[in-house]
Order: C-alpha cells, then structure tokens, then sequence
C-alpha cells in the first residue's frame, strides 16, 4: 500500500479466526497530498461528506479488508428530510468510509447527525458473532506503540508486519447498538485496540435524526485514558457500518460530520 498508514477500524489480527474475515487488518486507501499546509497548533477538517452534485466528498474512500471474501458496505448519497447524506446500507457486508488525517491534531468535539431506517437486532457488540453496527463514527489515533500493553503490542506489531503499515495502535468509535445501554463504553471483542462508545441504541427511534456532539478529550479518557493522558494525533477519520459477523442487513444515515473547537 502507498503512503502513510489508514484507518484499521479492526488494527489487529484475531489469532485463529476465519480466512478472508476478521483474521485480517484493515488497511485504508490514503488521501494522497490533498491536506493543505495548516497553521502550527491547527486540526485538519474532513471535507464534507457530500459534496456537489450528491456525491461523496473529495479524500472519502471505501475500504475494506486484505482478500475480504465478504460483499463491501455501500456508500451512497441521498436527501433525506432536507438533509443530504450518505447512506450506509449493509447486507453481509464490511467495509468503512475513510478520510485519512496522518499526524493531525485531535479536535476538542466531533459532530454529527444520524438515523437509523433498518436495525439490525442481531448486534451485541460483547460478542463477536453479533460485532457489528448499523452506523458508527470512528477516529483513528496514532498512538506511540510504548503506551500499548506489552502482549497487545506484539499483535500490532505482527499486524504492521504483515500489512505494511505502520497502523493507528488505537481507535474509538461512537456506535449505534441494540440493546447495550447508552454510553457504555467497551472493548471490540476482536481487539482491544479498537474501543466503542455506544450513543444510541434500540430504545432510540428507527427514521427520527439525532444530532451528537461528543468531548474527544473526554471520550478518550474514558476509553484509552489507562494507556495516555493525553489524546494523541489523529490517523483518519470513519464513518461505517457493517454486518458481516451477523450476516443480517441494515440502513442508516449520517449528515454533517464535522470537529467542532
């Protein structure tokens, strides 16, 4: 893969797993040069999520796993309440939407508006037959790899071996569960590197937009705080969905991903 590391929403091998699945790491396309020079003390800003003429917004990408053998999540865009956005519509399917921001600071609160049109009832984000999510937003960090736990750091450094990458040691996402209780905070069932923060759940209203604006600073203590006080610099920021552990399907839409100061 050219150029500096992605996002890796999944960042670690699962030893053991299924050929083509879980057992690989995910591996982002990258920007490629399109951040422009910032200001020193500065935090890069994704492009919109939609841009003219309703496509995705310039640097977005799909990417999915090495040799996935599972359909990819689609990414599209539509209007929905006036509301331009990008439609996460999974069937068995894996693959995230990524901006890459390699060494961008971390913004003081990440914003964005969301709806759940199709759950999927067989999430349960403790288990790995039900790790899946309708819609998550992610930041991916750039971790120093000495604030990984000895074993855990092994696995990534395995992981960096064989994809090539220097992969983010540590991701956060926000997700849309079933039944896990409103900010609960857990550790992806796959891999510690990845943490999730469950925001809306199945109590929330299929079809209705709820708007989030979340502290990162205070998102990243309660997640990885026992491995930094500090949040470290940005890799890439993701918008995903996917259904490929629970092979069931699911809709959903995200609007106006943005980082507030």
């Amino acid at each position: 893969m050219p150029g500096a590391a992605g996002e890796a929403l999944r960042l670690t091998l699962r030893v053991g797993g299924r050929a083509g699945g879980r057992a690989g790491v995910l591996v982002a396309a990258v920007l490629g040069g399109m951040l422009s020079a910032l200001p020193a003390g500065a935090s890069a800003q994704p492009t919109p999520l939609v841009a003219e003429g309703r496509r995705l917004g310039p640097g977005w990408r799909v990417a999915g796993l090495p040799r996935q053998k599972v359909p990819l999540t689609r990414y599209g865009v539509a209007e929905v309440d006036g509301r331009e956005a990008v439609r996460l519509d999974a069937s068995a399917s894996y693959g995230n939407l990524v901006f890459d921001l390699p060494g961008q600071l971390a913004p003081a609160r990440l914003r964005w508006s969301w709806r759940l049109d199709r759950p999927n009832a067989a999430v349960d984000l403790a288990r790995k037959e039900g790790d899946d999510a309708a819609a998550k937003v992610c930041l991916s960090f750039d971790l120093p790899l000495e604030r990984v736990p000895f074993m855990e750091r092994q696995v990534l450094r395995m992981a960096r071996s064989r994809a090539g990458e220097a992969l983010p040691a540590a991701t956060l996402c926000w997700v849309w569960g079933h039944a896990e209780a409103r900010e609960a905070a857990l550790a992806n069932p796959y891999s510690r590197r990845v943490r999730v923060i469950v925001l809306r759940n199945q109590e929330d209203a299929a079809g209705r937009w709820f708007d989030e604006d979340r502290d990162v600073a205070a998102d990243w203590q309660r997640t990885f705080g026992d491995e930094s006080a500090e949040v470290p610099p940005l890799a890439a920021a993701i918008v995903a969905a996917d259904a490929d552990n629970t092979g069931a399907t699911s809709v959903a839409h995200v609007a106006g991903l943005r980082f507030g100061p």
